[in-house]
């Protein structure tokens, strides 16, 4: 039964998309004041919305049946959407992977909250797709198949995932206030430094982040200029067209708390659209805000294979927006060519 904020919501949300028919319901959430999972739940109880509960990790172990897909992450400040199938899916405990040559994810299932499954209609026709969201309402992932023949493993999806409760209403938490960064004189600057030349792989950066209770961006800030430095926010549009003009293969990786998801190989069509600056390709479109970008940096991190550097960019809050390597095998150094390219970039 609709109490009357509901039907307050929903009317509210209709009036706001016949005055404005383009405007994206992430933005319509935050013109009205509420999330985007208050807004998709909407239409559960009718047919273009079905709500979805977990087991999570079985629920991405039956995407590979949809064929073909654009799976989007996203935050603030950054789009990534990717073609291809998820294929080599792992689970483990709330973690989980997938290692397709196309869909590459981190999968942070602890924030996993609920889903949906939508049918919208575009242009005359039938667009599917599942939409996952934290306690907080916020999107992790939304995955759309592509082929048309798709729509009997979506369905079965939908059966098997369907929850008992199809309330057109979605209770949220708040927001979390961002982080506070620790002041730097409680920091030990000589042994964070020391730790971070004694690295033996990438993956090993996030723990010792943690070990010294260091913001991300402030564990840059502190770590000396042999190891990150600044460069300009415009760096990502420079490095995309050098990387476009050039062939070069890099990795581009957009997360957020439940996800990361990551592109692997060339990037071709670079445009500015207002603030937004995009890639445009047949398979990978990023759409990234400039705008929004409060720091860029350049990382050199000493692992066992060699220097892996990295451009990394940041909002005012020293939440990441994105992550730039290049694309190496693994166990192999990284490419001299991309290496350059990060170095050459103009420092702050």
């Amino acid at each position: 039964m609709i109490t009357a904020n509901e039907n307050d919501l929903q009317e509210r949300y209709a009036r706001l998309k016949q005055e404005k028919t383009t405007l994206r319901i992430r933005d319509a959430a935050r013109e009205l004041g509420v999330s985007e999972a208050e807004l998709v739940a909407l239409n559960c109880g009718t047919s273009a919305a079905t709500r979805l509960h977990g087991p999570w990790g079985d629920f991405v172990k039956a995407l590979p049946s949809l064929g073909r897909v654009m799976a989007l992450t996203r935050n603030e400040a950054a789009v990534h959407e990717r073609k291809g199938q998820y294929e080599q899916v792992e689970i483990f405990g709330p973690m989980g992977q997938v290692l397709g040559p196309d869909i590459d994810l981190r999968i942070f299932l602890m924030h996993w909250h609920v889903g949906f499954a939508l049918r919208e209609e575009v242009d005359g026709e039938i667009r599917r797709s599942l939409q996952i969201f934290d306690k907080h309402g916020v999107a992790i992932q939304k995955i759309y198949p592509q082929n048309a023949e798709s729509g009997s493993a979506f369905e079965k999806i939908v059966s098997d995932f369907a929850d008992e409760n199809q309330s057109n209403t979605e209770s949220v938490e708040p927001a979390p206030a961002p982080a506070v960064d620790r002041p730097d004189s409680e920091i030990d600057i000589a042994a964070f430094q020391a730790t971070w030349d004694a690295l033996g792989d990438t993956h090993e950066f996030h723990g010792m982040v943690r070990k010294f209770s260091l913001g991300r961006a402030q564990a840059l800030r502190l770590a000396g200029e042999s190891r990150a430095y600044r460069v300009k926010t415009t760096a990502a549009h420079e490095l995309l067209d050098r990387a476009a003009a050039s062939g070069l293969n890099i990795m581009v990786f957009v997360g957020n708390r439940g996800m990361i998801q990551i592109h692997s190989g060339p990037v071709k069509n670079i445009k500015m659209a207002g603030t937004w600056l995009n890639v445009l390709d047949p398979d990978f479109n990023l759409h990234l805000r400039e705008d929004l970008i409060d720091s860029a940096w350049v990382v050199k991190k000493a692992t066992r294979n060699g220097q892996v550097t990295s451009v990394e960019l940041y909002d005012p809050t020293g939440e990441n927006i994105a992550l730039f390597f290049g694309k190496r095998p693994p166990s192999e150094g990284e490419l001299l060519d991309w290496r350059a390219l990060a170095e050459s970039l103009p420092k702050v």
